[in-house]
């Protein structure tokens, strides 16, 4: 097999020409962080991870805790340059596909064992943030889900059912407790995830990698791969200024795979998506939002969003395959806001960015094996801050010991996901989104 990847993706191997993070919140308030070396050497290692996001750094960290001597991680940019150090920093259980989605899928047992997986990984999140919380993480734990729409019933059947299947204990709340806390007439009732946990998830990805490189992981960074070439015995990973040989390779490059490895690219929907920073409210925050926890609603084209402890708002939503510029998408994302808030609407935006993330047509990641010692996990569409954490467990101990839970995955497998077409088919999918969920706002909400 020779991937090497003709006609790379010029974001994959240049990203932004000079690797670094772009402006964001989490990057301007990252503070000083030691970089890794690039790879400028020919190195030996058993495995070898192409990706320094979550997915790629709980892999070599899972890799590192089973006793794998020096697993080897490549990273193009800085780690957490893509979607793992951009996102909402939302961790919670579940994947992008809910979980009643999965019990149509697989049946109930294995969408059980599919959903415990991030129960154990937010376990182990925990675990390996211990000492570092208050640092990483929200003071005020839980996540909001809130309706969008005038459904109390439906909400409190889901709430029943998600304790009596899937063990997980969420709390209902009336529409009359919501708008105490959430001053805006767009909401009805909700529900809380007591488990759920906000982050700053470039300052949590970079403590991941830090664990990785303490138990002995080697991590390299700018050092894009330019491709992966089987050897007898093994697999050859060429980089710009080395190379790594390793007995086995896990790709972790989800929205940034495009190119480097076939069946994986065209599996892959990488999709941009958008968060803004507002100015420090103030009390202004108390006309809007009174709790400081995550919120986002039920529509399929969603809003997400929780007051900084500073009193600044982080504000997410859209999909995307344009690319606006600084001020036009804070522009489009303060819109979202007012649309919400209206009372806010003299505030201004700080900074806005944007980030690729890697969606498959099934909703699930893409975890599992292309060939005996090529590997992937990637693909866990907005809703990885968790789910990375489980996909670098079950690949890890598949690896190191032979484990197969991974084959939990094997149902939804790598779908085509319409290549050169696929992007435009998802910016398709979610205008169809916003147009349905306007519909049923209509119905539901007369």
């Amino acid at each position: 097999m020779d991937s090497r990847g003709k006609g790379l993706d010029r974001e994959y191997v240049n990203a932004g020409q000079d690797h670094e993070h772009i402006d964001s919140f989490f990057s301007r308030s990252l503070g000083p962080e030691d970089p890794f070396p690039k790879l400028d050497q020919d190195t030996t290692t058993p495995v070898c991870i192409i990706g320094g996001g979550l997915a790629g750094l709980t892999t070599a960290l899972g890799l590192a805790e089973r006793g794998i001597r020096n697993p080897v991680v490549l990273e193009a940019n800085r780690i957490g340059w893509g979607a793992s150090g951009r996102n909402g920093g939302f961790v919670s259980l579940g994947y992008s596909l809910g979980p009643f989605g999965l019990i149509e899928k697989v049946g109930e047992e294995q969408a059980k064992e599919l959903y415990q997986l991030t129960a154990s990984a937010m376990k182990l999140i925990r675990e390996r943030i211990r000492g570092v919380e208050e640092e990483i993480c929200n003071t005020a734990e839980g996540i909001l889900r809130i309706s969008w729409f005038d459904e109390e019933r439906e909400v409190r059947e889901y709430v029943e059912k998600m304790e009596r299947i899937f063990d997980d204990k969420l709390e209902f709340w009336p529409r009359e407790k919501i708008r105490e806390h959430y001053l805006t007439d767009r909401y009805y009732d909700a529900y809380l995830k007591p488990r759920g946990l906000l982050t700053h998830c470039l300052k949590f990805t970079c403590h991941m990698g830090k664990l990785a490189a303490g138990r002995g992981a080697s991590i390299y960074e700018k050092s894009p791969v330019l491709g992966v070439k089987k050897t007898n015995g093994g697999w050859h990973v060429r980089t710009r200024h080395g190379s790594v040989l390793a007995d086995q390779v896990v790709y972790c490059c989800s929205g940034y795979i495009r190119g480097l490895q076939r069946r994986l690219s065209n599996a892959t929907l990488p999709v941009a998506t958008y968060v803004l920073l507002t100015e420090p409210l103030g009390d202004r925050m108390q006309e809007a939002v009174r709790l400081p926890i995550g919120a986002t609603d039920t529509r399929t084209s969603s809003n997400y969003y929780w007051p900084l402890p500073d009193g600044r708002l982080l504000w997410g939503g859209r999909v995307s395959m344009f690319h606006p510029s600084q001020e036009k998408l804070k522009q489009i994302m303060m819109k979202d806001l007012l649309h919400v808030y209206p009372q806010l609407k003299r505030i201004r935006a700080e900074v806005a960015w944007g980030g690729t993330m890697g969606y498959s047509k099934h909703k699930m990641p893409q975890i599992g094996k292309l060939e005996d010692g090529l590997w992937y996990c990637q693909g866990f569409g907005g809703h990885g801050m968790c789910s990375t954490t489980a996909g670098g467990e079950v690949v890890s101990a598949a690896i190191a010991e032979g484990d197969e839970a991974y084959r939990l995955f094997e149902p939804f497998g790598l779908d085509y996901a319409g290549k050169p077409f696929g992007p435009m088919v998802a910016q398709g999918a979610y205008w169809l989104f916003q147009t349905q969920d306007k519909i049923r706002e209509f119905r539901k909400n007369r």
